[in-house]
């Protein structure tokens, strides 16, 4: 069992350096190449400023592609999406240092002429098109921070970026800097057009279609999709990103969500939770069968090679989807803790399930509360550390649940390695 969990820590630790190495990359290589030698430190600065910020922004877009294989090389869509922010915000703040440099080496000769290096209305269409590219990026960077923004409104403004970081080339090409942007551009273009026919035009989903709908809970479905092409390899606990078009007299909203996988059949028929949290999921509850579906995915990470042990589940509300998937496909090897939160029963997904399959699973400890709409009591709720010692811990369900049962978590000498989790905010 030691053997089997250092293999496993080995594989997530190099998945954790994957994205930060290949960041380190995207951002090394041009500015090793744009590197100059002869000029003042306020000149040099501004030039490994401003392709150190293309190679963070070229980072970025490759980050928001949703691949399988992809997602799963660098753990999971998530922590690419994570990552893609990060880069964004980075890229950004150093293309806007890069003017500043130059700036700070014009002042030696005097503020004026500083000035005229951050004014673009005493300069050509250079140094404009650099900062229009800057206020796209803007524009597009509100739209990460704007958390409330209708999908729709988001999802124009993050566009944005995509149309920043051409002008941004486009900057550099006008400045006589052709070599390395001429391959910049063009991965530039690659990656924002892979992203808008397999991502956006949906041409890496699948065909599905709406096999049966069965409510689960209070405003809750659960929904069994028929593959009509070749089935997902989706594993329990996995989620896959669904749009839902029309069929009958239902008209779908077309927008890919993330849903996580309930259930997988054998003729590769997938069953998936979905709980009406806005618009869309709305709709979604009054899907009738036969209706057209695409799928992508799967994706996902954080129940897959889980090491041998007793473990600790937290699930909140709809948070217990994974685990139900878990399951049904079989019961625990070792012992595990269920613990399982929800409002009232009505809201409850897959209670009356759970406490058939935990009575037919003897490792299985099930604790379901109904917490009211009062915040729940975590400390009293959790084990306590003398139980939790050498458990992994995998918690599903609100950011608030999980941050609140991490800090406990914590608290208990549980290692930060042990706690496991997946957001799904992918904007």
């Amino acid at each position: 069992m030691a053997q089997i969990e250092k293999e496993i820590a080995a594989m997530h630790f190099l998945r954790l350096l994957s994205i930060p190495v290949l960041t380190a990359v995207f951002v090394a290589v041009p500015v090793l190449w744009a590197l100059p030698e002869g000029l003042t430190f306020w000149r040099t600065l501004a030039i490994v400023l401003g392709w150190a910020g293309c190679g963070l922004l070229l980072a970025s877009l490759l980050l928001m592609l949703r691949e399988t294989a992809l997602a799963h090389s660098l753990g999971g869509l998530e922590r690419m999406y994570r990552w893609h922010h990060v880069a964004g915000v980075g890229a950004y703040v150093l293309l806007l240092a890069h003017p500043l440099a130059l700036a700070a080496d014009a002042w030696r000769e005097s503020p004026h002429l500083a000035w005229q290096m951050l004014s673009p209305a005493s300069e050509g269409w250079p140094v404009w098109l650099g900062w229009i590219s800057l206020l796209f990026l803007m524009s597009g960077l509100a739209a990460t921070f704007w958390s409330k923004a209708p999908y729709r409104t988001w999802r124009w403004l993050h566009g944005l970026l995509g149309v920043g970081v051409l002008f941004g080339m486009l900057h550099l090409v006008l400045l006589g800097i052709s070599e390395a942007v001429i391959a910049a551009v063009l991965l530039a273009v690659l990656l924002l057009a892979w992203r808008m026919i397999r991502v956006d035009l949906g041409t890496a989903a699948r065909p599905f279609v709406v096999r049966s709908v069965h409510p689960i809970a209070d405003a809750m479905v659960e929904i069994s999709l028929q593959p009509l092409s070749t089935a997902l390899a989706s594993a329990a606990g996995q989620f896959v990103l669904v749009a839902f078009f029309d069929g009958g007299r239902f008209r779908g909203c077309r927008e890919y969500h993330p849903f996580t996988v309930s259930s997988i059949q054998p003729d590769g028929q997938i069953s998936i939770a979905i709980k009406s949290l806005g618009d869309c999921t709305q709709l979604i509850q009054s899907v009738e069968v036969g209706v057209a579906v695409r799928v992508q995915g799967p994706f996902g990470v954080f129940l897959a090679e889980r090491p041998p042990g007793p473990a600790l589940w937290v699930a909140g509300g709809i948070g217990i989807t994974p685990f139900i998937g878990l399951l049904r496909e079989s019961p625990p090897s070792w012992a595990t803790t269920l613990l399982y939160l929800y409002r009232r029963e009505s809201d409850a997904a897959f209670l009356n399930e759970l406490r058939v399959l935990a009575a037919a699973a003897p490792l299985l400890s099930v604790n379901a509360v109904a917490t009211g709409d009062d915040l729940p009591d975590l400390p009293s709720l959790l084990p306590d550390s003398t139980s939790l010692l050498g458990r992994h811990c995998y918690l599903c369900g609100p950011p608030a649940m999980i941050a609140g049962v991490r800090q406990v978590l914590l608290k208990r000498g549980v290692k930060a390695d042990h706690i496991h989790f997946e957001r799904f905010d992918f904007r």
